[in-house]
């Protein structure tokens, strides 16, 4: 007889990801300070794309609320945002009616299990996605198996648990987080469950060869910067995949 019990999820967890469509825009752009910082790393996300780059097809996983778009300078004919979460989605859907750049598209989808056929897509964006994932090595596997050969994947990550960013978090975010009721500490050992160092190892090993970039200063350290981009070509023969 099996005597294990269930699993049941804390209350405040449920109360938190219940509440994440709603709060997410106003948690990480309301403050000037805060606002700049994010708005910088997609920014930093987007520079190797200027308006003379065309991708056919964009697919962007865990795109939120969408704000990742506003930041697009490239052509593109189809855009699609995917998120598991619909309400999160609903927003983007809200703030992106329409495209002069292409047309754009949103479905839900969890990034580990998409839908979509081998070989659909000229580039693929995670901004601000891969810290949440418990294994990211499976996940970058099925990103890499929806892009075509030659297609571009951009990452963008925090440096989770550098110095800087350590120290960033006191300057407003958990503070604005508890005002609202909501353990932040707690939370964000929930929500960045992957460090900065360990996804690097695992970018760099699965796509040698990749274009890097940090922010806000131009020298390859954790400690001293508070975002870190990927860009890699993806070449099937070399990574079988």
């Amino acid at each position: 007889m099996n005597t294990k019990k269930a699993y049941k999820e804390d209350p405040a967890w449920i109360a938190y990801r219940n509440q994440f469509a709603s709060i997410y825009d106003e948690a990480n752009y309301t403050s000037p300070l805060q606002s700049w910082v994010m708005r910088s790393s997609h920014k930093l996300l987007e520079r190797p794309f200027g308006a003379e780059k065309h991708f056919n097809s964009v697919l962007e996983v865990g795109a939120g609320t969408g704000e990742h778009l506003d930041f697009i300078q490239h052509g593109y004919d189809r855009y699609l945002l995917s998120d598991m979460d619909h309400h999160t989605l609903e927003i983007a859907k809200k703030r992106h009616p329409i495209s002069t750049k292409g047309h754009i598209e949103f479905s839900v989808q969890s990034g580990d299990q998409l839908s979509f056929e081998d070989n659909s897509f000229d580039r693929l964006i995670a901004a601000h996605v891969l810290e949440h994932i418990y294994q990211p090595h499976k996940m970058l596997q099925e990103w890499a198996r929806v892009l075509k050969n030659g297609a571009t994947m951009s990452i963008l990550i925090p440096t989770d648990p550098g110095l800087a960013w350590r120290l960033g978090r006191h300057l407003g975010p958990r503070k604005n987080a508890r005002a609202k009721g909501i353990p932040y500490d707690y939370i964000m050992a929930r929500e960045h469950v992957n460090s900065c160092n360990n996804l690097i190892a695992i970018l760099r090993h699965m796509f040698p060869g990749a274009i890097e970039s940090w922010w806000p200063l131009p020298i390859a350290s954790i400690d001293l910067n508070l975002f870190f981009t990927f860009h890699a070509k993806i070449t099937k023969e070399q990574h079988d995949l």
